[in-house]
């Protein structure tokens, strides 16, 4: 089993690259085999979670051939199943983008009830919901979604909750439905946005997308296209606040700064210098960290995603901090990791109570699901000593060459898969 193995203490400063952004991959990768002609993907991060959709696509019969590193090209002429088999779904929780894809291409798609992190229920109902109001019928059979449809027909659907994968979900199928579809409530975050104008490039016809009304023209069939993911906001989040917990200077490259505007500012409240440029920001954190109060929010709010890396950079902020979070009910698992450290937290419901301590220490922990692993690995660089990460499967899961890209700005950090390297690493380091 792979671990990380760190010694803390060391500022991080350098410049990093950030890889396409793993959410917008995995529903793009689901669209481009809705069409029958040839599709070229770039900036696709090379990471576990799209490495097992190609393998789920290549299983249905879809031809993957991978150009380089970050490049896909993808035809899905040549598909004859519908049915995804379980092993891949369990894996990932997006496979069920395929549904969509699916169900608009072939207006039948059968997809095993995804699996993905253990962070608490992330309910379907709502993708259900917006398949029923196109015409489909949908059962839930030995542990499947079953979805089948005569035809698609356009229709108004109110999402009840904002809901990322059922707006990108219902999107696709509506994208080959006949006549109109409004979705209300739409999510607005950056990567329904780039699924929205991957479709479009395909020949889509969507408008609104990014705000909370989506309007879609169904089309007869899409076409091929060539198309560039947009940059990994987490990614780039994580890289900042690792600079700000070890109080370093880290210049993040290849970003979009509106899509930091959430992390940004906190940053700068807790007493960073953040210098925005057209692709790159720049984190520069010299003295004490501030105390801080933070709720996650649907975008362009402040992400889900980005508040276990905001918990562990706070854990040695001056005062006391509170992180609310209102997303996902099972978020705080990493707090009894974090608190072998020497972290000082509370949590109540919904709601961690941060009370600063002077430094963190180095343990071994283990992640619980991919954001808590890496701000493990935050919490691992500011600590005195070394730190020991378990589980980092699920690390790799969202973060390309994570050890390579932390080496390359200072941090001392090895991937190793048994005791004997942690020694070797141990008496490297001293």
């Amino acid at each position: 089993m792979e671990r990380y193995v760190i010694k803390g203490g060391n500022p991080l400063a350098g410049e990093v690259e950030i890889a396409g952004a793993k959410n917008a991959a995995l529903a793009i990768l689901a669209a481009a085999i809705m069409t029958d002609e040839t599709v070229v993907i770039e900036n696709m991060p090379d990471v576990r979670d799209t490495n097992v959709l190609l393998e789920a696509i290549q299983e249905i019969g879809a031809v993957v051939e991978r150009l380089d590193r970050s490049t896909v090209r993808v035809n899905g002429s040549t598909i004859t199943d519908v049915s995804v088999d379980y092993e891949f779904i369990k894996k990932i929780r997006a496979s069920y983008y395929l549904l969509g894809a699916l169900l608009g291409k072939y207006k039948h798609a059968e997809v095993p009830l995804p699996g993905g992190c253990n962070i608490g229920s992330r309910p379907i109902d709502q993708h259900l919901k917006g398949f029923r109001a196109l015409g489909a019928s949908v059962e839930i059979r030995h542990g499947a979604i079953v979805t089948k449809a005569e035809r698609l027909k356009g229709s108004h659907i109110f999402l009840d909750m904002v809901s990322v994968g059922a707006t990108i979900n219902i999107m696709m199928a509506a994208s080959l439905a006949s006549g109109r579809t409004i979705i209300e409530n739409a999510a607005r975050e950056p990567h329904v946005v780039d699924v929205a104008n991957f479709l479009n490039s395909m020949g889509a016809n969507i408008k609104g997308a990014g705000t909370d009304v989506i309007r879609i023209r169904g089309v007869e069939k899409l076409h091929k296209a060539e198309y560039s993911i947009i940059p990994d906001q987490i990614e780039a989040g994580t890289f900042m606040f690792a600079a700000a917990a070890t109080r370093g200077d880290v210049l993040v490259k290849n970003v979009i700064p509106k899509h930091l505007e959430a992390t940004t500012a906190k940053l700068e409240e807790i007493g960073c210098e953040v210098m925005e440029f057209d692709d790159s920001v720049r984190v520069i954190a010299s003295g004490d960290l501030r105390r801080t109060h933070v709720k996650t929010l649907p975008y362009p709010g402040y992400p889900t995603d980005m508040q276990p890396q905001i918990a562990a950079t706070l854990a040695t902020a001056k005062g006391t901090s509170i992180v609310t979070e209102s997303i996902f009910e099972n978020r705080f698992k990493y707090v009894d990791e974090l608190s072998r450290m020497g972290a000082n937290i509370k949590v109540q419901g919904n709601t961690a109570i941060i009370d600063g301590v002077e430094k963190l220490t180095g343990a071994r922990v283990s992640a619980s699901d991919l954001r808590a692993g890496a701000a493990l690995v935050i919490a691992g660089l500011s600590a005195e000593g070394i730190t020991i990460v378990d589980d980092i499967v699920y690390i790799q899961r969202g973060y390309e060459e994570f050890e390579v890209k932390l080496r390359s700005l200072g941090a001392e950090i090895e991937k190793v898969s048994n005791e004997k390297e942690i020694q070797k690493f141990r008496l490297r380091v001293g």
